[in-house]
């Protein structure tokens, strides 16, 4: 249905690690059978992860909402517009008892979830006098007011903060790979610190050989040409490159045959411009780089095609782009070895701020370590005292037992009293 694929594709972005793209990558296809192509049941196709950490309630709440006749009728007719304003959550109203019950019992397993992380993590810090209400408060994809029922409200939160999460998504991203790119220098450059000059010289000129070795790749095709495309409608998909056709590879590459070109479909179509630069045989090419390369691809496109911004390019769309300049005469594409992440003045300001989180985990550490030494010291105490404790109980079970033994009789005999 319409509707659940685009709230599905919308709250559920890409993967962004190597299974997914290897899971999407196009199919191979005589053109002769591309009439006849069976396309794919996608109720079999699961979404991908969002990497939110509301990732479970949300696709449980879509499954939910989607046993419900009328509220599937009503966004069947809806844009992602509606979808993202939450307007159509009113609808949740009319919805079925059953399903107002189902999601209900869901809401309070989301919530007893969130109780029991708030928990684990004040124990952690032996906090006491724990106020879920209050706590609640730092959620906002669902009504921490009502924990018990599942309202129009909540379904308005949701689908506003997965909006919102994953709108931020590829920023986030960027920054995480800014912060890799830097931990892998000061990492380069701290082991330097440990060799003698010689050596130091030798690690130096193999990291600038790598280097070259890395840039020294065919010409990458700009994401979303017309020669990126035929390449991959020649090389992939085996058809001849002077029958390209633009809305055939729309269709060939529309994987679950459901109108949309997705985020996962998109990316599979880059395989090959990455195979140009990157190998997982090389030891200079790094394959965090080459996932990085194909998500940045794949932003660049949507960023040109999606008129919309629904993270969906419809065929309209699609041969829209095709129209364009842009499409038959399109600049250099950029790789990430051309590219610079970070000044040196970042760079040092990262190492600081690296450098004041291994003061705090060592002083932890310390602490940790003075923790286990007093507790250690109470055992040992107490191992003592248990120790003194056994040897006073000895030492009076000797007592008793010379109190029953009667005086010595002659020839040294001694008679013992029998009890009484």
């Amino acid at each position: 249905m319409k509707w659940r694929t685009i709230l599905l594709q919308y709250c559920f972005l890409l993967v962004t690690c190597i299974l997914t793209a290897l899971e999407a990558v196009p199919i191979d296809i005589d053109k002769t059978k591309v009439e006849n192509a069976q396309p794919m049941d996608s109720a079999k196709i699961e979404p991908p992860d969002t990497g939110l950490y509301y990732d479970e309630y949300l696709k449980q709440v879509i499954d939910v909402l989607e046993t419900d006749n009328h509220f599937r009728e009503k966004l069947q007719k809806a844009d992602i517009e509606e979808i993202k304003s939450g307007r159509l959550s009113k609808e949740l109203d009319l919805v079925s008892h059953h399903v107002r019950t189902k999601l209900d019992e869901l809401k309070r397993q989301e919530v007893a979830r969130l109780r029991m992380l708030i928990k684990a993590k004040l124990d952690s810090l032996q906090d006491t006098g724990i106020d879920h209400h209050a706590l609640l408060k730092q959620f906002d994809h669902l009504n921490h007011l009502n924990p018990e029922k599942f309202e129009s409200t909540d379904l308005d939160m949701l689908i506003k903060a997965a909006t919102s999460d994953l709108e931020h998504y590829d920023k986030a991203r960027h920054e995480e790979f800014k912060k890799y790119e830097m931990m892998k220098e000061h990492e380069r450059r701290e082991y330097l610190k440990t060799l003698n000059e010689e050596k130091r010289k030798e690690e130096e000129s193999k990291f600038e050989e790598m280097k070259r070795k890395h840039e020294s790749h065919p010409k990458v095709n700009h994401p979303g040409s017309k020669d990126q495309l035929k390449e991959v409608w020649e090389e992939t998909d085996g058809l001849d490159p002077n029958d390209f056709d633009p809305k055939t590879f729309f269709k060939l590459h529309d994987v679950n045959s459901d109108g949309f070109l997705d985020e996962q479909e998109l990316e599979a179509l880059f395989t090959k411009e990455l195979e140009k630069v990157y190998d997982p045989k090389n030891e200079e090419d790094d394959m965090v780089e080459m996932e990085e390369e194909r998500l940045r691809m794949r932003e660049h496109v949507m960023n040109e095609v999606d008129t919309n911004k629904d993270r969906l390019v419809t065929l309209e769309e699609f041969l829209k782009a095709t129209e364009k300049k842009e499409f038959l005469e399109p600049d250099s594409w950029e790789t990430l070895d051309q590219q610079q992440f970070f000044t040196e003045e970042e760079l040092k300001e990262y190492e600081n701020l690296i450098s004041i989180q291994e003061t705090e985990l060592k002083k932890k550490a310390d602490e940790l370590q003075k923790q286990k030494e007093e507790l250690q010291r109470q055992h040992d105490q107490l191992e003592a005292q248990k120790l003194e404790y056994h040897q006073v109980l000895q030492q009076m079970e000797q007592k008793k037992l010379q109190q029953e033994i009667s005086p010595s009789v002659p020839g040294g005999e001694s008679k013992i009293q029998p009890r009484i």
